[in-house]
């Protein structure tokens, strides 16, 4: 993403609704299908480092982010250990394999979504989970899409493949972001219309009281998702598990098992 991006996302990520809305997602599904306790915890792509603190409330955070400023951004924040990296064939921490590994809206940035996924596989340790959100339907593409840099959108049978090829079980995918989603596809496809990018990439903080409207909105979902599976929203996000032995998991000592679907 362009460096205008970053600094924006770093400015509001910590209030923005929709930052925080899908932090409280993630963590609710995190809750209800693992890591276990105290888990070690990779965050490929992490950009500014807006979901660490999240994330060390569930173990051990470590962090890899290929631009330079977002690092040293999400780094200046002292939670777990950030560091360079890039998928698919520069990911750091030597042959150390997680519980956990999350890319959350990176797998579209990405030339070779596929080999990044197993390149991901062999730290994923037996039984471990990856957990991904990406933004769904091409036909939603719009200059929201170039501005960050997008490769791709996706629909769930696409996912649930590429995952699927890369060696995963998955667990659980759904689309969300359905709430609101009849009002966003209008500024979208307005957007692409005119193709008048919105001010701001849409990273301005709304005013108080419309930024918790859209977030306890938008929040809502976790009360749906894990329990069944929505047909249609702005996003996917899946949990899936690898059930394979590889070769970073046999060199870690003890292969925790990751409980599914906890109450």
């Amino acid at each position: 993403m362009d460096r205008e991006i970053f600094n924006l996302m770093a400015q509001v990520e910590d209030d923005h609704w929709w930052f925080s809305a899908r932090r409280i997602i993630i963590y609710s599904l995190l809750n209800k299908f693992g890591p276990p306790p105290n888990a070690s915890i990779l965050e490929a792509g992490c950009g500014t480092g807006g979901n660490l603190r999240m994330l060390a409330g569930l173990g051990s955070v470590c962090a890899m982010e290929l631009d330079e400023q977002a690092c040293q951004l999400a780094r200046s924040r002292g939670i777990g250990q950030v560091v360079s990296g890039q998928l698919p064939d520069r990911i750091p921490f030597g042959n150390r394999s997680f519980d956990l590994v999350l890319m959350i809206d990176v797998l579209e940035h990405l030339d070779d979504d596929e080999a990044s996924l197993h390149a991901l596989h062999e730290r994923v340790r037996r039984g471990g989970l990856l957990m991904i959100t990406v933004p769904a339907f091409q036909w939603l593409w719009s200059p929201h899409d170039v501005a960050h840099h997008h490769r791709r959108r996706y629909r769930a049978n696409q996912l649930r493949e590429v995952v699927g090829r890369a060696g995963f079980d998955v667990l659980y995918l759904s689309y969300y972001n359905f709430l609101l989603f009849a009002p966003i596809l209008a500024v979208r496809l307005a957007q692409r219309v005119s193709g008048l990018h919105i001010k701001d990439h849409g990273l301005a903080l709304p005013p108080r009281p419309v930024n918790w409207a859209l977030r306890q909105t938008f929040a809502a979902e976790r009360f749906v998702l894990g329990r069944a599976s929505l047909a249609l929203g702005l996003s996917l996000i899946l949990l899936a598990r690898n059930a394979q032995a590889n070769a970073a998991s046999g060199r870690e000592q003890g292969e925790p098992s990751v409980s599914v679907a906890r109450s």
